[in-house]
């Protein structure tokens, strides 16, 4: 290689190298790409709102009862009569 074609491709990488980072920047480098919003958070406390009375009172169902399905004492319920 000569020195002129050394000298030709160090000025081509140093223009290339500029104009890249001249067109990166006006594409990815604008201000509103680099600005995000987050969402604001309410702080966690121990305090908990009393459940609605509306499903939460004395008069409510307590699903955790035992449940029973007849009152027969039969041995054999399913057995077939004729």
């Amino acid at each position: 290689m000569k020195q002129k074609d050394i000298a030709l491709i160090l000025v081509m990488v140093f223009i290339s190298g500029v104009l890249s980072f001249v067109i990166s920047g006006q594409i990815f480098g604008s201000p509103k790409n680099r600005e995000q919003k987050a969402e604001v958070v309410e702080s966690i406390t121990a305090e908990f709102p009393p459940p609605p009375a509306k499903y939460f009172n004395g008069r409510s169902i307590n699903p955790t009862q035992l449940i029973t399905i007849g009152g027969g004492t039969n041995p054999n319920p399913f057995d077939k009569k004729d």
